[in-house]
Protein backbone atom coordinates (compact mmCIF):
# COMPACT_ATOMS: atom_id res chain seq x y z
CA UNK A 1 0.00 0.00 0.00
CA UNK A 2 0.88 3.46 -0.59
CA UNK A 3 2.21 5.85 2.02
CA UNK A 4 -0.18 8.84 3.07
CA UNK A 5 2.96 11.07 1.95
CA UNK A 6 2.82 9.20 -1.50
CA UNK A 7 -1.18 9.68 -1.57
CA UNK A 8 -0.95 13.09 -1.06
CA UNK A 9 1.67 13.51 -3.97
CA UNK A 10 0.09 11.32 -6.07
CA UNK A 11 -3.26 13.61 -5.44
CA UNK A 12 -1.03 17.08 -6.18
CA UNK A 13 -0.12 15.69 -9.68
CA UNK A 14 -3.18 14.47 -10.64
CA UNK A 15 -4.42 18.18 -9.39
CA UNK A 16 -1.35 19.59 -11.39
CA UNK A 17 -2.36 17.14 -14.66
CA UNK A 18 -5.99 18.89 -14.26
CA UNK A 19 -5.47 22.12 -14.00
CA UNK A 20 -2.98 21.80 -17.30
CA UNK A 21 -5.80 19.85 -19.23
CA UNK A 22 -9.20 22.63 -18.49
CA UNK A 23 -6.13 25.39 -18.96
CA UNK A 24 -6.69 27.65 -21.84
CA UNK A 25 -4.15 29.85 -23.53
CA UNK A 26 -3.52 32.23 -20.85
CA UNK A 27 -3.25 29.78 -18.12
CA UNK A 28 -1.06 27.15 -19.97
CA UNK A 29 1.20 29.78 -20.49
CA UNK A 30 1.82 30.92 -16.85
CA UNK A 31 2.04 26.91 -15.83
CA UNK A 32 4.32 27.08 -18.76
CA UNK A 33 6.61 30.18 -17.03
CA UNK A 34 5.95 28.39 -13.88
CA UNK A 35 7.23 25.22 -14.88
CA UNK A 36 10.47 26.73 -16.50
CA UNK A 37 11.46 28.42 -13.78
CA UNK A 38 11.53 25.65 -11.20
CA UNK A 39 12.92 22.96 -13.11
CA UNK A 40 15.49 24.51 -15.64
CA UNK A 41 18.23 21.82 -15.37
CA UNK A 42 17.05 19.56 -13.42
CA UNK A 43 18.13 15.52 -13.75
CA UNK A 44 16.00 12.86 -14.46
CA UNK A 45 15.20 11.88 -10.95
CA UNK A 46 14.63 15.23 -10.15
CA UNK A 47 11.83 15.59 -12.49
CA UNK A 48 9.85 12.48 -11.30
CA UNK A 49 10.76 13.63 -7.55
CA UNK A 50 8.81 16.77 -8.22
CA UNK A 51 6.20 14.93 -10.63
CA UNK A 52 5.50 11.81 -7.94
CA UNK A 53 6.74 9.37 -10.70
CA UNK A 54 4.29 10.84 -13.43
CA UNK A 55 6.86 13.31 -15.37
CA UNK A 56 6.07 11.55 -18.82
CA UNK A 57 2.49 12.56 -18.19
CA UNK A 58 2.99 16.21 -18.39
CA UNK A 59 5.55 15.74 -21.09
CA UNK A 60 2.91 13.89 -22.98
CA UNK A 61 0.79 16.67 -22.28
CA UNK A 62 3.27 19.13 -24.07
CA UNK A 63 3.88 17.35 -26.76
CA UNK A 64 0.27 16.55 -27.57
CA UNK A 65 -0.10 20.15 -27.73
CA UNK A 66 2.93 20.79 -29.75
CA UNK A 67 1.53 18.58 -31.98
CA UNK A 68 -1.89 20.63 -32.37
CA UNK A 69 -0.53 24.42 -31.96
CA UNK A 70 3.15 24.69 -33.47
CA UNK A 71 1.51 25.86 -37.26
CA UNK A 72 -0.05 29.12 -34.93
CA UNK A 73 2.81 29.91 -32.83
CA UNK A 74 1.13 29.36 -29.53
CA UNK A 75 3.19 29.73 -26.98
CA UNK A 76 5.46 28.22 -28.72
CA UNK A 77 8.76 29.43 -27.39
CA UNK A 78 7.87 28.75 -24.03
CA UNK A 79 6.09 25.19 -25.14
CA UNK A 80 9.65 24.30 -26.62
CA UNK A 81 11.67 25.04 -23.85
CA UNK A 82 9.50 23.47 -21.41
CA UNK A 83 10.04 20.02 -23.77
CA UNK A 84 14.01 21.01 -23.59
CA UNK A 85 13.86 20.54 -19.91
CA UNK A 86 12.94 17.15 -20.61
CA UNK A 87 15.38 16.29 -23.27
CA UNK A 88 18.11 18.10 -21.58
CA UNK A 89 17.37 16.12 -18.45
CA UNK A 90 20.88 13.97 -17.21
CA UNK A 91 19.95 10.17 -17.45
CA UNK A 92 16.94 11.67 -19.12
CA UNK A 93 16.67 9.25 -22.45
CA UNK A 94 13.41 7.91 -21.92
CA UNK A 95 11.99 11.54 -22.10
CA UNK A 96 13.86 11.48 -25.59
CA UNK A 97 12.62 8.56 -26.77
CA UNK A 98 8.80 9.04 -25.85
CA UNK A 99 9.43 12.60 -27.87
CA UNK A 100 10.56 11.23 -30.75
CA UNK A 101 7.67 8.18 -31.18
CA UNK A 102 5.08 10.72 -31.46
CA UNK A 103 7.12 12.46 -34.41
CA UNK A 104 9.19 15.19 -32.52
CA UNK A 105 12.06 15.74 -34.94
CA UNK A 106 9.48 15.72 -37.97
CA UNK A 107 7.88 18.71 -36.04
CA UNK A 108 11.05 20.49 -35.25
CA UNK A 109 12.44 20.49 -38.75
CA UNK A 110 8.56 21.16 -40.06
CA UNK A 111 8.70 24.33 -37.92
CA UNK A 112 11.68 25.73 -39.69
CA UNK A 113 10.35 26.11 -42.79
CA UNK A 114 7.08 27.96 -41.41
CA UNK A 115 7.62 31.85 -42.59
CA UNK A 116 5.34 33.07 -40.41
CA UNK A 117 6.89 31.69 -37.02
CA UNK A 118 9.52 34.16 -35.41
CA UNK A 119 13.07 33.49 -35.24
CA UNK A 120 12.55 33.00 -31.48
CA UNK A 121 10.59 30.23 -31.85
CA UNK A 122 13.10 28.31 -34.48
CA UNK A 123 15.91 29.03 -32.83
CA UNK A 124 14.17 26.92 -29.86
CA UNK A 125 13.77 23.65 -32.59
CA UNK A 126 17.20 24.10 -33.43
CA UNK A 127 18.29 23.79 -29.77
CA UNK A 128 15.88 20.78 -29.47
CA UNK A 129 17.09 19.20 -32.78
CA UNK A 130 20.75 19.79 -31.26
CA UNK A 131 19.76 18.01 -27.70
CA UNK A 132 18.71 14.59 -30.10
CA UNK A 133 22.02 14.67 -31.84
CA UNK A 134 23.79 14.66 -29.03
CA UNK A 135 22.27 11.60 -27.85
CA UNK A 136 24.28 9.73 -30.40
CA UNK A 137 25.12 8.19 -34.16
CA UNK A 138 21.35 6.88 -34.61
CA UNK A 139 19.60 10.03 -34.02
CA UNK A 140 21.81 11.84 -36.17
CA UNK A 141 20.86 9.38 -38.56
CA UNK A 142 17.03 10.03 -37.55
CA UNK A 143 17.39 13.42 -38.54
CA UNK A 144 18.97 13.23 -41.87
CA UNK A 145 16.35 10.52 -42.57
CA UNK A 146 13.95 12.90 -41.99
CA UNK A 147 15.10 15.50 -44.66
CA UNK A 148 16.95 17.25 -41.52
CA UNK A 149 19.68 18.18 -43.41
CA UNK A 150 17.85 20.12 -46.41
CA UNK A 151 15.90 21.75 -43.68
CA UNK A 152 18.88 23.13 -41.78
CA UNK A 153 20.66 24.10 -44.58
CA UNK A 154 17.57 26.41 -45.94
CA UNK A 155 16.91 28.03 -42.90
CA UNK A 156 20.40 28.46 -42.78
CA UNK A 157 20.69 30.51 -45.70
CA UNK A 158 17.55 32.48 -44.88
CA UNK A 159 17.81 33.61 -41.30
CA UNK A 160 17.83 36.37 -40.11
CA UNK A 161 19.07 35.51 -36.63
CA UNK A 162 22.38 35.47 -36.22
CA UNK A 163 22.47 33.61 -33.20
CA UNK A 164 19.89 31.17 -34.65
CA UNK A 165 22.56 30.61 -37.84
CA UNK A 166 25.30 30.00 -35.81
CA UNK A 167 23.17 27.21 -33.44
CA UNK A 168 22.24 25.49 -36.93
CA UNK A 169 25.79 25.37 -37.89
CA UNK A 170 27.18 23.40 -34.93
CA UNK A 171 23.82 21.06 -35.51
CA UNK A 172 24.87 20.99 -38.89
CA UNK A 173 28.90 19.71 -37.68
CA UNK A 174 27.46 17.49 -35.09
CA UNK A 175 25.43 16.00 -38.18
CA UNK A 176 28.84 15.59 -40.08
CA UNK A 177 30.32 14.16 -37.86
CA UNK A 178 30.46 10.58 -36.09
CA UNK A 179 27.81 10.16 -38.75
CA UNK A 180 29.11 8.09 -41.87
CA UNK A 181 26.20 6.99 -43.12
CA UNK A 182 25.16 10.74 -43.84
CA UNK A 183 28.27 13.07 -43.53
CA UNK A 184 28.26 13.34 -47.40
CA UNK A 185 24.96 14.61 -47.29
CA UNK A 186 25.35 17.38 -44.78
CA UNK A 187 28.54 18.27 -47.06
CA UNK A 188 27.23 18.75 -50.24
CA UNK A 189 23.71 20.68 -47.98
CA UNK A 190 26.63 23.09 -46.79
CA UNK A 191 27.86 23.55 -50.50
CA UNK A 192 24.69 24.28 -51.45
CA UNK A 193 24.61 27.21 -48.77
CA UNK A 194 27.47 29.29 -50.66
CA UNK A 195 25.41 31.06 -53.41
CA UNK A 196 22.81 32.15 -50.76
CA UNK A 197 22.08 36.43 -50.59
CA UNK A 198 23.21 35.79 -46.62
CA UNK A 199 26.76 36.80 -45.92
CA UNK A 200 27.04 35.34 -42.29
CA UNK A 201 25.68 31.92 -44.08
CA UNK A 202 28.56 31.49 -46.40
CA UNK A 203 30.94 32.10 -43.69
CA UNK A 204 29.66 29.69 -41.59
CA UNK A 205 28.92 27.27 -44.38
CA UNK A 206 32.84 27.90 -45.23
CA UNK A 207 34.06 27.61 -41.91
CA UNK A 208 32.02 24.22 -41.73
CA UNK A 209 33.17 22.37 -44.93
CA UNK A 210 36.66 23.30 -43.99
CA UNK A 211 35.92 21.58 -40.55
CA UNK A 212 34.78 18.70 -42.27
CA UNK A 213 37.68 18.12 -44.57
CA UNK A 214 39.09 15.55 -42.62
CA UNK A 215 36.16 13.27 -42.25
CA UNK A 216 34.53 13.24 -45.66
CA UNK A 217 37.73 12.30 -47.27
CA UNK A 218 37.66 12.88 -51.16
CA UNK A 219 36.32 16.21 -52.21
CA UNK A 220 33.09 16.51 -54.58
CA UNK A 221 34.03 18.37 -57.88
CA UNK A 222 30.26 20.14 -57.34
CA UNK A 223 32.40 21.67 -54.56
CA UNK A 224 34.49 24.01 -57.26
CA UNK A 225 32.30 26.40 -59.00
CA UNK A 226 30.34 27.52 -55.25
CA UNK A 227 33.75 28.36 -53.81
CA UNK A 228 34.73 30.19 -56.75
CA UNK A 229 31.50 32.44 -56.98
CA UNK A 230 31.76 33.19 -52.96
CA UNK A 231 35.37 35.36 -54.10
CA UNK A 232 33.18 38.13 -55.82
CA UNK A 233 31.97 38.66 -52.34
CA UNK A 234 32.11 42.09 -51.13
CA UNK A 235 32.39 41.13 -47.37
CA UNK A 236 35.87 40.06 -46.24
CA UNK A 237 34.98 38.03 -43.64
CA UNK A 238 33.47 35.76 -46.34
CA UNK A 239 36.93 35.99 -48.71
CA UNK A 240 38.53 35.38 -45.92
CA UNK A 241 37.14 32.34 -44.93
CA UNK A 242 36.58 31.01 -48.80
CA UNK A 243 40.60 30.97 -48.87
CA UNK A 244 41.18 29.39 -45.65
CA UNK A 245 38.52 26.73 -47.18
CA UNK A 246 40.87 26.82 -50.36
CA UNK A 247 44.43 26.30 -48.06
CA UNK A 248 42.70 23.24 -46.70
CA UNK A 249 41.63 22.07 -50.34
CA UNK A 250 44.92 21.60 -51.55
CA UNK A 251 45.80 18.55 -50.07
CA UNK A 252 42.63 17.01 -52.47
CA UNK A 253 42.03 15.48 -56.20
CA UNK A 254 39.84 18.87 -56.64
CA UNK A 255 42.80 21.40 -56.44
CA UNK A 256 44.01 20.95 -60.17
CA UNK A 257 40.49 22.22 -61.23
CA UNK A 258 40.01 25.40 -58.45
CA UNK A 259 43.95 26.22 -59.74
CA UNK A 260 42.79 26.30 -63.09
CA UNK A 261 39.51 28.67 -61.78
CA UNK A 262 41.56 31.05 -59.92
CA UNK A 263 43.77 31.78 -63.06
CA UNK A 264 40.88 32.02 -65.00
CA UNK A 265 38.99 34.46 -62.88
CA UNK A 266 42.14 37.13 -63.84
CA UNK A 267 41.02 37.97 -67.13
CA UNK A 268 37.67 38.46 -67.13
CA UNK A 269 35.88 39.52 -70.21
CA UNK A 270 36.89 42.80 -70.92
CA UNK A 271 33.78 45.34 -70.45
CA UNK A 272 33.12 49.37 -70.81
CA UNK A 273 33.18 50.20 -67.01
CA UNK A 274 30.35 52.59 -67.96
CA UNK A 275 26.77 52.36 -67.49
CA UNK A 276 23.98 54.63 -68.71
CA UNK A 277 22.17 56.50 -65.84
CA UNK A 278 18.66 57.37 -67.37
CA UNK A 279 17.68 57.72 -63.68
CA UNK A 280 19.57 59.36 -62.00
CA UNK A 281 20.75 62.47 -64.58
CA UNK A 282 18.80 64.86 -66.59
CA UNK A 283 20.65 63.65 -69.55
CA UNK A 284 19.09 60.00 -70.59
CA UNK A 285 22.28 58.93 -72.51
CA UNK A 286 24.57 60.66 -69.93
CA UNK A 287 27.84 57.92 -69.13
CA UNK A 288 28.72 57.38 -65.42
CA UNK A 289 31.41 55.48 -63.83
CA UNK A 290 29.43 52.24 -62.10
CA UNK A 291 30.77 51.08 -58.63
CA UNK A 292 33.34 48.20 -59.43
CA UNK A 293 31.44 44.84 -60.69
CA UNK A 294 31.50 41.93 -58.69
CA UNK A 295 33.89 40.54 -61.45
CA UNK A 296 36.41 42.97 -60.56
CA UNK A 297 35.81 42.35 -56.97
CA UNK A 298 36.57 38.13 -57.76
CA UNK A 299 39.47 38.98 -60.10
CA UNK A 300 40.97 41.07 -57.05
CA UNK A 301 40.08 38.04 -54.49
CA UNK A 302 41.75 35.21 -56.60
CA UNK A 303 44.89 37.46 -57.19
CA UNK A 304 45.12 37.87 -53.37
CA UNK A 305 44.16 33.80 -53.02
CA UNK A 306 46.68 32.66 -55.19
CA UNK A 307 49.11 34.46 -53.82
CA UNK A 308 48.21 32.93 -50.30
CA UNK A 309 48.56 28.90 -52.19
CA UNK A 310 51.52 29.84 -53.84
CA UNK A 311 53.63 31.10 -50.56
CA UNK A 312 51.99 27.70 -48.89
CA UNK A 313 53.12 25.35 -51.18
CA UNK A 314 56.38 25.90 -54.16
CA UNK A 315 54.10 22.90 -55.72
CA UNK A 316 51.25 24.68 -56.06
CA UNK A 317 53.11 27.57 -57.69
CA UNK A 318 54.81 25.67 -59.90
CA UNK A 319 51.39 24.71 -61.55
CA UNK A 320 50.00 28.08 -61.14
CA UNK A 321 52.50 29.26 -63.60
CA UNK A 322 52.52 26.14 -65.46
CA UNK A 323 48.61 27.40 -65.90
CA UNK A 324 49.78 30.76 -67.17
CA UNK A 325 49.04 32.02 -63.87
CA UNK A 326 51.67 35.31 -64.83
CA UNK A 327 49.93 36.57 -67.86
CA UNK A 328 46.66 36.41 -65.86
CA UNK A 329 48.34 38.38 -62.62
CA UNK A 330 49.78 41.00 -65.29
CA UNK A 331 46.59 41.46 -67.16
CA UNK A 332 45.06 42.43 -63.41
CA UNK A 333 47.61 44.52 -62.90
CA UNK A 334 46.40 46.52 -65.54
CA UNK A 335 42.69 46.70 -64.56
CA UNK A 336 42.72 50.52 -63.51
CA UNK A 337 38.85 50.09 -62.87
CA UNK A 338 39.76 48.18 -59.91
CA UNK A 339 42.51 49.32 -57.17
CA UNK A 340 42.11 46.29 -55.12
CA UNK A 341 42.92 44.04 -58.33
CA UNK A 342 46.01 46.03 -59.41
CA UNK A 343 47.69 45.55 -55.42
CA UNK A 344 46.94 42.14 -55.17
CA UNK A 345 47.49 41.28 -58.43
CA UNK A 346 51.17 43.17 -57.65
CA UNK A 347 51.79 41.35 -54.42
CA UNK A 348 51.39 37.90 -55.77
CA UNK A 349 53.06 38.66 -58.94
CA UNK A 350 56.05 40.05 -56.48
CA UNK A 351 56.28 36.02 -55.63
CA UNK A 352 56.29 34.85 -58.43
CA UNK A 353 58.98 37.22 -59.62
CA UNK A 354 61.68 36.72 -56.36
CA UNK A 355 60.88 33.18 -56.23
CA UNK A 356 61.60 31.72 -59.94
CA UNK A 357 64.57 33.59 -61.76
CA UNK A 358 62.72 32.49 -65.28
CA UNK A 359 59.71 34.46 -64.19
CA UNK A 360 61.56 37.54 -63.57
CA UNK A 361 62.82 37.55 -67.03
CA UNK A 362 59.64 37.07 -68.47
CA UNK A 363 58.02 39.86 -66.59
CA UNK A 364 60.54 42.28 -67.02
CA UNK A 365 60.58 42.07 -70.64
CA UNK A 366 56.35 42.07 -70.63
CA UNK A 367 56.98 45.30 -67.89
CA UNK A 368 60.07 47.00 -69.74
CA UNK A 369 62.98 47.88 -67.83
CA UNK A 370 61.34 51.40 -66.35
CA UNK A 371 58.11 49.70 -65.21
CA UNK A 372 59.54 46.72 -64.02
CA UNK A 373 61.87 49.08 -62.05
CA UNK A 374 59.08 50.67 -60.08
CA UNK A 375 57.50 47.42 -59.83
CA UNK A 376 60.33 45.86 -57.87
CA UNK A 377 60.95 48.98 -55.65
CA UNK A 378 57.79 49.52 -54.71
CA UNK A 379 55.31 46.68 -55.54
CA UNK A 380 52.40 48.01 -53.19
CA UNK A 381 52.03 51.00 -54.72
CA UNK A 382 53.92 51.42 -57.92
CA UNK A 383 50.90 50.64 -59.99
CA UNK A 384 49.10 53.95 -58.51
CA UNK A 385 51.32 56.31 -61.04
CA UNK A 386 50.45 53.78 -63.91
CA UNK A 387 49.08 55.61 -67.11
CA UNK A 388 46.27 54.53 -69.02
CA UNK A 389 48.74 53.48 -72.40
CA UNK A 390 50.64 50.95 -70.14
CA UNK A 391 47.48 50.18 -68.20
CA UNK A 392 46.52 48.53 -71.92
CA UNK A 393 49.47 47.05 -72.38
CA UNK A 394 50.13 44.85 -69.49
CA UNK A 395 45.89 44.12 -69.92
CA UNK A 396 46.98 42.99 -73.43
CA UNK A 397 50.24 41.22 -72.33
CA UNK A 398 50.86 37.74 -74.17
CA UNK A 399 53.41 36.35 -71.48
CA UNK A 400 53.54 32.91 -72.43
CA UNK A 401 55.84 30.70 -70.22
CA UNK A 402 56.62 27.41 -71.36
CA UNK A 403 55.10 24.48 -68.73
CA UNK A 404 58.68 22.71 -69.07
CA UNK A 405 60.03 25.95 -66.89
CA UNK A 406 57.70 26.06 -63.81
CA UNK A 407 59.11 22.54 -62.95
CA UNK A 408 62.62 24.34 -62.37
CA UNK A 409 63.88 24.09 -58.88
CA UNK A 410 62.92 27.85 -56.97
CA UNK A 411 65.70 29.99 -56.35
CA UNK A 412 64.87 29.34 -52.73
CA UNK A 413 65.68 25.74 -53.05
CA UNK A 414 68.31 25.73 -55.65
CA UNK A 415 72.15 24.53 -54.53
CA UNK A 416 74.29 27.04 -54.00
CA UNK A 417 71.59 30.15 -53.40
CA UNK A 418 71.44 31.65 -49.89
Amino acid sequence: MTSVKEQEAIRKLMVFLQEWDSAHKVARSRILDNFIESNDGKTEPELELEFSQGASLFLARLTAWLRMTYMYSTCLDKLLKSIGIFLSAASGRRYLIEFLEIGGVLILLEILGLNHLKEEDKRESVKLLQLVADAGRKYKELICESYGVQSLTEFLATSNSAEAQEDVQVLLDSLGRSNPKYQNQVYKGLVAVLPCASPRAQQLALQTLRGMQDVVGEVPSVLVEPVLGVLCSVHLEVQYEAVQLLKALMAHEVRPALLKGLVALLTPPRKKAFTFCDETTKEPTALCLREPTLVYIQQAAAAKAIGVLAKESAEVAEELIQLKVVHGLIVALGNLDHVASQRHASISLEYFVRTFPFVEECVKKALGHTLFQHFMDSPEMWYTKMDPVQAEELASNTVDIPGDMARMQSRETSPGLS
